[in-house]
C-alpha cells in the first residue's frame, strides 16, 4: 500500500497553521503493524523542541475505550455482569424513574441522566477559566456530587442517550472494587503491559518524568499559546496520557479481534460485542461499550471516539473489515481531530481525501468567508466563520450587526443559507464562479467578495 504522506502532512500543515495548533502527532496502521507515523509542529513551543510519534499527550474520552475493555475482561472472568445494577458494587443511590442503573447503561451513555457536567467545571478550573469551585478530587467525590442527580433524569435507562462522564467515573469505581485493585493499577497490568504500551500512563509524577511530552497549550480567542497543565487526578473518564505508537498497538487488538502477539484480551465475542451498535446518537451515529459505532463517511463500519480536555485532543479510530486503523493526538484544541482522522483513513483506502463530504464542506466555507462590497463599494460586509456557520457581519463607528447564516443547500456553484431577520425568514445565496469569484445575493444588495 502506498500513501500519499506529501498529501496527508501539507493537509495537515495548513490546518495546524490555521488553527494555530502547536504539536500534533499521528499514526496510520494495520493488523500487522504501523504503517506511517509522523509528529508535526511543536511539543514544546517555548523550548523549540518538535513533536515525534512518540511524544505523550492526554488522550481525553478516548480512555473510555480502555475502562470499558476492563469491563468486558472482568465480564468474562465471571466477576460482574452488564446487567448488575450499579449500586450493587457502588453505593450509587440514583434511580432514574424508579429503575436502576445497570452497567451496560453507563457504557452506553443510556442512564437516562444528562451531563451533569463535572469533567467540564473541573477541567476549567483547573485551566483557570472557572468562575465555580467544585471540589472533586476521587470517584467517591463524583458519587457524592450525584446523590441528587436522580431529580435530574431526562429519561428511564436504556431508552436515551446523554454522553455522561460520570458514568465513566463510577464504571472505573467499578473495576476497583470488582478487581480489588486501583483502576489506574488495573488498566496497567491488564490492557497496557500485555499490549507492550510502554510510555502510557495516568499519574502527573510519570508525565514530569516523560522527556518526550507534549506541553499542553490553551488556544485563547485571539489565537495566542497559553502553556497549561493537565487535570490529573481523576481517570477512567478521560486521564489516561498515550502517545500514537501506543495507541497502534491498542488499535490492533481490535483489529485483530482481542489477540496481539500472544497476548489475548478480550475473546472475539467480547471485542464484537463492544462494536455493536447499540443507542442512537442525536445524530444518527450509534454508541457501543466505549466506541462510536458509524457507517460514514466509508459505507461501511467505522468504530471511533474523540478525546479532547480543552488543551489536548484526541481521535482513534478503526475499520474492522478493511483492517485499518489512524490514531491522531495534538497538545491543544483547534482543528478537528476528527476530519484529520478521516482524511488519513480515506487515503489509506486510495481514494480521493478531498471529496469527503467533510472536508468538501470545509473548503467551501472557507471559500465562502471574508470581505464582500456592493457596486463601486459603497457597502462593505464582512462573511465570518465560525465552526459550522457563517456570520454576515458589518461593523461601522457607531452600529453593527451580526446576522447568523445556517446553512441550507452547499452546492458547488451555489450554496444557500437561512437566517431571520426582523421575524422574517431570509435567504443569502452565495454564487461561486468558475473564475473563483463569489457573490452573494443578500436581501436587496448584490456583494461580491473582495480578493
Amino acid at each position: 500500500m502506498e500513501l500519499d504522506t506529501r498529501k496527508l502532512e501539507c493537509f495537515v500543515m495548513e490546518k495546524m497553521a490555521k488553527t494555530r495548533l502547536p504539536g500534533l502527532s499521528l499514526a496510520i496502521l494495520d493488523e500487522n503493524g504501523v504503517l506511517y507515523a509522523r509528529g508535526l509542529g511543536y511539543r514544546d513551543v517555548e523550548h523549540g523542541l518538535e513533536a515525534t510519534p512518540h511524544t505523550s499527550y492526554c488522550i481525553g474520552s478516548v480512555t473510555k475505550s480502555f475502562t470499558a475493555l476492563a469491563i468486558m475482561q472482568l465480564a468474562e472472568e465471571g466477576k460482574l455482569s452488564l446487567e448488575d445494577p450499579v449500586e450493587k458494587h457502588v453505593p450509587l443511590g440514583v434511580r432514574p424513574f424508579g429503575e436502576p442503573i445497570r452497567i451496560w447503561h453507563f457504557l452506553t451513555h443510556s442512564s437516562g441522566l444528562p451531563a451533569l457536567a463535572y469533567a467540564e467545571a473541573l477541567i476549567r478550573d483547573v485551566i483557570g477559566d472557572s468562575k465555580s469551585w467544585l471540589p472533586i478530587a476521587s470517584p467517591e467525590d463524583v458519587l457524592a456530587f450525584m446523590a441528587r442527580a436522580g431529580d435530574w433524569a431526562e429519561a428511564k435507562p436504556g431508552k436515551e442517550f446523554f454522553y455522561l462522564n460520570e458514568g465513566y467515573v463510577l464504571l472505573g469505581l467499578v473495576v476497583s472494587r470488582v478487581s480489588g485493585l486501583p483502576y489506574e493499577q488495573y488498566v496497567r497490568e491488564h490492557i497496557l503491559e500485555p499490549l507492550g504500551m510502554k510510555r502510557s500512563y495516568f499519574t502527573r509524577e510519570e508525565f514530569e518524568a516523560d522527556q518526550d511530552k507534549a506541553i499542553p497549550y490553551i488556544i485563547d480567542k485571539e489565537g495566542n499559546r497559553v502553556r497549561s497543565t493537565y487535570p490529573f487526578g481523576i481517570s477512567a473518564d478521560g486521564g489516561l496520557i498515550s502517545n500514537v505508537l501506543d495507541l497502534a498497538r491498542y488499535l490492533r487488538i481490535y483489529l485483530r479481534r482481542g489477540e496481539l502477539e500472544g497476548a489475548r484480551l478480550l475473546s472475539e465475542e467480547g471485542i464484537e460485542a463492544m462494536e455493536e451498535p447499540r443507542v442512537k446518537l442525536p445524530d444518527g451515529r450509534y454508541y457501543g461499550y466505549g466506541w462510536i459505532i458509524t457507517q460514514e463517511p466509508f459505507g461501511e463500519k467505522l468504530v471511533c471516539h474523540g478525546g479532547s480536555v480543552l488543551v489536548s485532543t484526541a481521535w482513534v479510530g478503526y475499520l474492522p473489515r478493511r483492517g485499518l486503523g489512524v490514531a491522531v493526538l495534538a497538545n491543544g484544541k483547534g482543528y478537528p481531530l476528527v476530519n484529520i482522522g478521516l482524511y488519513a483513513l480515506s487515503l489509506a483506502l486510495g481514494r480521493d481525501p478531498e471529496k469527503l463530504e467533510v472536508i468538501r464542506r470545509d473548503r467551501l466555507l472557507d471559500r465562502l468567508a471574508g470581505p464582500y462590497e456592493t457596486y463601486m463599494g459603497t457597502y462593505r460586509v464582512e462573511v465570518v466563520r465560525k465552526g459550522d456557520f457563517l456570520f454576515l457581519e458589518a461593523r461601522g463607528r457607531y452600529t453593527e450587526a451580526s446576522i447568523p447564516l445556517v446553512p441550507e443547500e452547499l452546492g458547488e456553484e451555489v450554496a444557500t443559507f437561512f437566517t431571520y431577520e426582523n421575524g422574517r425568514r431570509r435567504v443569502a445565496e452565495f454564487r461561486l464562479k468558475p473564475d473563483g469569484r463569489v457573490e452573494l445575493i443578500y436581501e436587496r444588495y448584490k456583494f461580491r467578495k473582495v480578493s
